[in-house]
Parts: C-alpha cells; sequence; structure tokens
C-alpha cells in the first residue's frame, strides 16, 4: 500500500477543488483538475472547463513553462491515452518531463481504462493511483454510472411538508419550500445533463424546466426530457418554446404532428401499458447524459422508485403542515410486512433558509 504524504493529500484536494470548477460546464465530459506541484510549491494548475477544449493537464503544463520538469502531476482522473477532440495528455506530460504522476480514480472509458497509466509507466514515469479516489469519483459520479452502468446516475427532487405531502388536494404546490431551497434546485439542474418530467406534470404546472443562475455563472443547458407515452403535451406549454434542448419519448404507436416540429420527438419500447424506464435510461446513457434530474409527480417518482432505478433522493422538507388530504410523496406498492419498507441512506443534510435539504440514497435488496 502507497505511503501518501502531507504534500500528496494537499496537492490531490487542489486538484479536486479545481476539478470542482467545471461541475456546471464539462458535460458528457468528466470534471477533472491538474496540479503540477516540486515538493510543497504549485508550479502549475487547470481544470478542464469544457468538452472540446483543453484538459486540464494541458492548462496546468501551459502555466508551470519550463519548471514542469522533474515535477508530480495530481490528477484526479487518468490522463487520456488515445486522440479524441484534443492530444493524449499522456503523451503531454511525457513530453513535458514530469518525473511523478499521482491519479485519483482510474478512467473507465474503454479507449483510456488504464492505457495512460500503461503509457506513463512504459515511459519510465512513478504512477501512483488511488489518493482520494472516492471523492474523485462522487464529484463524477454519473459519468461513472454511464460508462460502467450504461444508465446516467439518476437523481429525483421532491419538495414536500413536514407530513410528506407535496400538494393541496386540488394541485396546488407554490410554494412549499422558500427562496434558498428553490435556488438550491437551479444547481442540481445546472449540473445535470438531463431534466426529466412526465408529461402530467407537464399538463398541471407547464413547468419551464430550465436553469436559473445568477448572471455571468455559465452552464451547459441540460435536455428537458419528457415521458408522453400518448404526445399529449399541448402546443403552448413550455418546453415546446425552444428556451433549451428538449426531447419528447413517446410510445412507438403516437405520431408527433405539428406541435413537436421544433423539438426531438423518439419513440420507446413499453412495458405493462408504459414507456420502459430501463429504456429510457439506456437512451439516455447513449446520448451521453451522465446525470438525470427528475422533477416530476408522485405516480413517475415512485415507478421509477419502484423499478430500482432511483439511485438519489434530493428531498426539500418545509416546516409547514398540509393535512391528510394533500397529495402524497411517492405512490409506492402496499407492503405486507416491515421487512419490505423502503430503506434509505443518508448522505447529507442542509439547512438553507427555513427548509432541511435531505440527500438519501436507496438500499435495494
Amino acid at each position: 500500500m502507497i505511503a501518501y504524504s502531507a504534500n500528496d493529500h494537499a496537492h490531490m484536494a487542489h486538484a479536486l477543488r479545481l476539478a470542482e470548477r467545471g461541475l456546471y460546464t464539462t458535460q458528457p465530459n468528466p470534471r477533472v483538475g491538474c496540479v503540477l506541484a516540486l515538493g510543497d510549491e504549485v508550479v502549475g494548475e487547470g481544470w478542464h472547463q469544457r468538452a472540446g477544449e483543453p484538459h486540464a493537464e494541458v492548462f496546468a503544463l501551459r502555466e508551470a513553462g519550463e519548471r514542469v520538469r522533474g515535477a508530480t502531476a495530481y490528477v484526479t482522473l487518468e490522463p487520456c491515452a488515445h486522440h479524441g477532440r484534443t492530444p493524449p495528455c499522456a503523451d503531454a506530460l511525457i513530453a513535458a518531463g514530469v518525473a511523478r504522476v499521482v491519479i485519483a480514480a482510474e478512467d473507465p472509458f474503454p479507449q483510456v481504462a488504464g492505457r495512460g497509466i500503461e503509457k506513463l509507466r512504459v515511459a519510465g514515469i512513478v504512477v501512483d493511483t488511488g489518493l482520494m479516489r472516492e471523492a474523485a469519483r462522487e464529484l463524477n459520479i454519473g459519468f461513472f454510472s454511464r460508462i460502467e452502468r450504461g444508465r446516467p446516475w439518476l437523481r429525483v427532487k421532491l419538495a414536500m411538508s413536514l407530513d410528506g405531502r407535496t400538494a393541496l388536494a386540488n394541485g396546488e404546490s407554490k410554494w412549499i419550500t422558500g427562496e434558498a431551497a428553490r435556488s438550491d434546485v437551479q444547481r442540481w439542474r445546472a449540473r445535470s445533463s438531463a431534466i426529466l418530467t412526465g408529461s402530467g406534470t407537464v399538463l398541471a404546472d407547464n413547468p419551464q424546466l430550465t436553469v436559473r443562475l445568477p448572471q455571468g455563472e455559465s452552464f451547459t443547458p441540460p435536455w428537458r426530457v419528457v415521458l408522453d407515452h400518448q404526445l399529449r403535451t399541448p402546443a403552448d406549454c413550455h418546453v415546446l418554446n425552444g428556451a433549451a434542448p428538449t426531447l419528447i419519448l413517446h410510445a412507438a404507436a403516437a405520431v408527433p404532428d405539428l406541435r413537436f416540429q421544433q423539438v426531438e420527438c423518439l419513440p420507446v419500447v413499453e412495458q405493462g401499458g408504459s414507456l420502459d424506464l430501463s429504456a429510457v435510461l439506456a437512451l439516455l446513457a447513449e446520448r451521453d447524459c451522465n446525470e438525470v434530474h427528475v422533477e416530476a409527480g408522485s405516480t413517475l417518482c415512485g415507478a421509477l422508485l419502484a423499478a430500482g432505478l432511483v439511485d438519489e433522493l434530493l428531498i426539500y422538507v418545509a416546516p409547514l403542515l398540509l393535512g391528510d388530504s394533500a397529495r402524497p410523496l411517492l405512490q409506492l406498492p402496499s407492503l405486507g410486512d416491515m421487512a419490505e419498507r423502503w430503506q434509505l441512506h443518508p448522505v447529507e443534510q442542509r439547512q438553507l433558509g427555513n427548509d432541511w435539504r435531505l440527500r438519501l440514497r436507496p438500499l435495494y435488496s
């Protein structure tokens, strides 16, 4: 087992902070940071900013210049070894004369997957892997999910009262939570590749499903994805307004008409009279979606959870009560035994104004 020094830990933590600067802009690429150091001195740093633009290592090498020779490179993801939209970063590190490369997480992408590490070692460079691996994987949890599982990381956002209700019996839900919680939601939208909802939510609430960050903050607009089995989406709804790329997924028997001429419509196979949710996620993975953010009603959210497809729940809890006639959080199958209960692992709890945000991950049996 490698004994990493205090400098190693400090520089990799720095590289992870750099990588996080690309949280809203790098998709479908992973968020990557790089630090070049001589001992405790940083001589160059960089992060991947946008797909198609230079990778983190290139920015760090440019900043370091000639001081890179003999330095250690701390990279949050294995350097690429293939020609994509940019040249291989492993080659750039070799040519620059670094003596050692410390990598947080190996890259599962088939064209890299250990080849970057091998190329560096063949060139005589010391390569150490695994320092802060879990933090690096967490930062790119959707990228790893898409490559390793063939589907995006699915995050369901819900807002509820203290008694577990999401709206009044008549459907009114604006606003359960306060401004701080609603602003926080925009950041989770911004880091996602797609925002997914159902046609029922479109008909009931006519949501924009766009990202609204403070002026000057950059982000890559996520897809708006609507599951619309029978193509019920009305022509005047916001998701058809061209404000963001939109994808309508429907049953093969439903034929798009002129309402949908400005957006893309694709048929999806059915299962039990509804769209096959696993097929939906596979389709989104094929379109390079890493993280999918769901904002939908209790029926679709419950179906995703019951199908074992929800990776994370983002629940905003407001300190108010709506009563037992109000609408429930999720529609789930009835349980006959407490052993069948849905168990969740708490990841994080945070107060936002007067509300709480709970981040939970289902523990599927």
